[in-house]
C-alpha cells in the first residue's frame, strides 16, 4: 500500500515531528472510534488502510492510548487483522481484553503468544479452549464458568474428568449452556446431591433426572447464529473471490482452507463450487442436522477426504462429536451421486412450488 494511501487518513509526518503526547492519544482514539463506527461496512481496502495506521500509531502511543485501542477492537467481529496480533502481543494489561475475548485471533495465534510471551499473558488466555490441558484447577474452573469459550471433544472430556472431585468445576460446567446432551449426562453421574441441587435451581425447576431431556430440548431451540455470530463472511467472501476468483476456486483450496481452521473461507469456497448461496451454506455447515451439506458435498463430487477435513471445522468440531461426525461420513460415503442430484432436483421444485 502506498504511503500517499495511508497518510490520506493520518498525515504520520507531522505527526512524529510536531505533535505532542496528548494529541496522539487523542488522534488515536478518534481513529479506532471511527472505525468502530464503520467496521460493519468497511471494504477489505479501507480494512487495510485502518490497519496501516492502527499499526504505526500503536507505535506512538503510551500504555492507556493502546488499551483503549484493544478495548475498542476486542469488542468487534471484523478488525484489522495484523494491528490485532501486534496489541495481542503487548503487555499484559495491553492486550488481555484481545486474549481473552477477540475472535479475530486464531488458536495458532494464541498458542504462539501463550509460548513466546510471560506467564501473565497465558493466564489471560484461560477463557480460550487451546489451554485446558495446560492449566491447574483454577484455570480449568475459570475456563469452564467462561461461557465464551467453546470446546472440543477432547477439551470436555479432560474437564468432565477433572470435575470427578471437584464441586465447583462441575457446577460451572452445569452451567454452560452449550453441552452436548451426551456430556450432560456424564456430568450428572458425577456430580454430587449438592452441585445437582443448584443446578436444578439455576434452570427452569424439576428434577436433576430431567436434565438430559431439557438439554435436548434447548439444543433444538438453539439458533445457528450463536455459531455464526463469530465470523466475518462479508470479508471473507471479498478477499477469496479478489484473490482466487471464481474460476480460480477448487476443492483442493476448500481442504486447505478447512485444514488452516479458516472457516469463513472455506464456507464461501463450498458455496461457490456448490452453486448455492453464501448465507445457506453458511447454515448447512454448522447446523447439527448434517443431511443438507452431505447431500450437497456428494452431488458436487466432494472426495472423502475433504468432507472429513470439513467435519472437523469450527463450529462443527465443537457441536458434533465424534460419532456424529463418523456417522455424518457414513451417510456421505454410502450416497450415490446421481440419487444426491436427484434430491437437490426435489427440494429446488419443491422450493419454487412454495
Amino acid at each position: 500500500m502506498s504511503e500517499s494511501i495511508q497518510t490520506e487518513l493520518v498525515n504520520f509526518s507531522m505527526l512524529e515531528e510536531a505533535a505532542t503526547q496528548e494529541q496522539r492519544e487523542e488522534l488515536t482514539r478518534n481513529v479506532v472510534n471511527l472505525y468502530s463506527l464503520t467496521s460493519a461496512t468497511c471494504s477489505k481496502e479501507q480494512m487495510d488502510i485502518y490497519d496501516a495506521v492502527l499499526m504505526r500509531l500503536a507505535d506512538l502511543v503510551s500504555d492507556d492510548g493502546r488499551t483503549h485501542m484493544v478495548k475498542t477492537l476486542s469488542k468487534l467481529r471484523r478488525a484489522p487483522e495484523a494491528v490485532v496480533l501486534k496489541l495481542a502481543g503487548d503487555i499484559t494489561d495491553v492486550a488481555r481484553p484481545l486474549l481473552e475475548k477477540s475472535t479475530i485471533l486464531r488458536d495458532a495465534d494464541l498458542i504462539d503468544i501463550a509460548k513466546s510471551r510471560s506467564e501473565d499473558h497465558m493466564y489471560a488466555i484461560v477463557g480460550r479452549d487451546v489451554l485446558v490441558d495446560k492449566g491447574g484447577k483454577q484455570v480449568k474452573r475459570r475456563l469452564a464458568g467462561n461461557h465464551g469459550a467453546a470446546f472440543s471433544d477432547q477439551s470436555v472430556n479432560t474437564l468432565l474428568h477433572a470435575a470427578e472431585d471437584d464441586q465447583e468445576l462441575q457446577l460451572n460446567l452445569g452451567l454452560r449452556g452449550d453441552l452436548h446432551d451426551d456430556y450432560i449426562v456424564r456430568l450428572i453421574a458425577i456430580a454430587s446431591e449438592k452441585v445437582r441441587r443448584r443446578l436444578v435451581e439455576q434452570g427452569e425447576g424439576g428434577t436433576a433426572s430431567r436434565i438430559p431431556q431439557d438439554a435436548r430440548l434447548a439444543a433444538q431451540r438453539m439458533s445457528n447464529e450463536y455459531w455464526l455470530e463469530s465470523y466475518d463472511f462479508e470479508t471473507a467472501q471479498e478477499v477469496v473471490l479478489d484473490r482466487f476468483g471464481r474460476n480460480g476456486l477448487s476443492e483442493q483450496l476448500l481442504r486447505r482452507f478447512a485444514e488452516e481452521d479458516r472457516f469463513p473461507e472455506a464456507v464461501v469456497t463450498f458455496a461457490c463450487l456448490a452453486g448455492i448461496g453464501l448465507s445457506e451454506a453458511m447454515h448447512w455447515m454448522v447446523r447439527v442436522d448434517t443431511q443438507p451439506f452431505v447431500v450437497m458435498a456428494r452431488a458436487c463430487g466432494l472426495t472423502p477426504m475433504t468432507v472429513q477435513v470439513l467435519l472437523k471445522i469450527d463450529p462443527w468440531w465443537h457441536r458434533l462429536s465424534a460419532d456424529m461426525r463418523m456417522e455424518t461420513f457414513n451417510r456421505f460415503h454410502s450416497l450415490n451421486r446421481d440419487k444426491a442430484r436427484r434430491m437437490i432436483a426435489l427440494w429446488r421444485d419443491q422450493r419454487m412450488a412454495s
